[in-house]
């Protein structure tokens, strides 16, 4: 299925709130006046884009209007995708070049770190690379049991040790293996509490420590996994995580299940943290590389019927 068509799948609940509520609005006006754009930033607010971006939009879509003599409601649509897609625009590429890179995967329990792992070892073996795994999330038992069977599922090797080892020796080790095996990328699963910062923060250190050592001039992610359903609180989370650590990107998971899409716009305009890859559906294949314009398209486009996927769901 094309790219542009597995976002209008996985976004349709947040086209129906937010790109509905914009039609209906624009077909109740006949002027392009205040209240106009004062209704359309409420509408953006509501749909999760947050109220600094949600005012910047609209502000720079009276900019537009103005310079550009726009008078039809499906101009000023069209004006407010371009104006997403640019907000959106720069930094979404992975630039995994050097043998081997590294992702490094942060996010507290229940934003479904462990499944955005797997989909990404499936993904880059699906694209002919070598991957490993290392089960360094090591304070809860099952986060190393589920690691495990996503190994299995995407037929990748996996380090893993027990359950309260140290995470930068698990690291260390998924690095000799990469190393010695030849891998083309590495994925860690990594700590992800915030009850205690101090302690992520020296955990997350020590980490990167052993990466810094062990593969100097390697490429690297540190992505961080949030929950879509949980609109502004992703952006909260994303917020404190950036406090204590470097983040290089975000993965969006569940945009599929929820209205709150708009959660996007917050975390690229406001923390200018670039998003990586988004979650649209529960398959394996359903983690897709993160496309600006192809996003704005699907949220705003409401002039197409949405497309039914065929065929079971391999994913829980």
């Amino acid at each position: 299925m094309a790219l542009f068509k597995k976002f209008h799948f996985g976004l349709k609940k947040s086209r129906d709130k937010v790109a509905g509520a914009i039609d209906e609005m624009l077909d109740s006006y006949e002027n392009l006046d205040d209240d106009l754009f004062m209704e359309l930033e409420e509408i953006l607010v509501m749909g999760d884009a947050g109220a600094a971006t949600a005012v910047e939009i609209t502000e720079e879509l009276r900019n537009r209007v103005k310079k550009e003599k726009i008078k039809s409601p499906a101009e000023v649509k069209g004006g407010i995708k371009e104006i997403v897609a640019e907000m959106l625009d720069g930094g979404e590429d992975m630039g995994l070049i050097t043998v081997p890179s590294v992702i490094l995967v942060i996010g507290v329990n229940g934003v479904g770190k462990t499944t955005t792992i797997g989909k990404l070892a499936a993904m880059y073996k699906a694209q002919g690379k070598k991957v490993v795994l290392g089960a360094a999330d090591t304070f809860r038992a099952a986060a190393i049991d589920q690691l495990d069977i996503w190994a299995k599922r995407a037929d990748v090797d996996i380090i893993k040790h027990k359950e309260g080892a140290d995470p930068a020796a698990v690291i260390f080790d998924t690095i000799s293996a990469g190393k010695a095996r030849n891998c083309d990328i590495i994925i860690c699963d990594t700590a992800g509490r915030l009850h205690n910062k101090k302690n992520l923060m020296d955990e997350l250190a020590k980490m990167y420590k052993v990466v810094d050592r062990e593969l100097p001039y390697s490429d690297r992610e540190i992505l961080l996994v949030l929950d879509a359903t949980t609109g502004q609180n992703a952006v909260n989370q994303a917020r404190d995580f950036g406090a204590v650590t470097e983040l290089t990107g975000i993965v969006l998971t569940k945009l599929d299940g929820t209205a709150r899409g708009g959660v996007v716009l917050a975390i690229k305009n406001e923390l200018k943290i670039p998003v990586k890859f988004i979650g649209v559906g529960e398959k394996i294949d359903d983690l897709q590389p993160f496309d600006p314009r192809s996003f704005a398209e699907a949220l705003f486009d409401t002039s197409s019927q949405d497309i039914d996927e065929e065929g079971d769901d391999d994913d829980a």
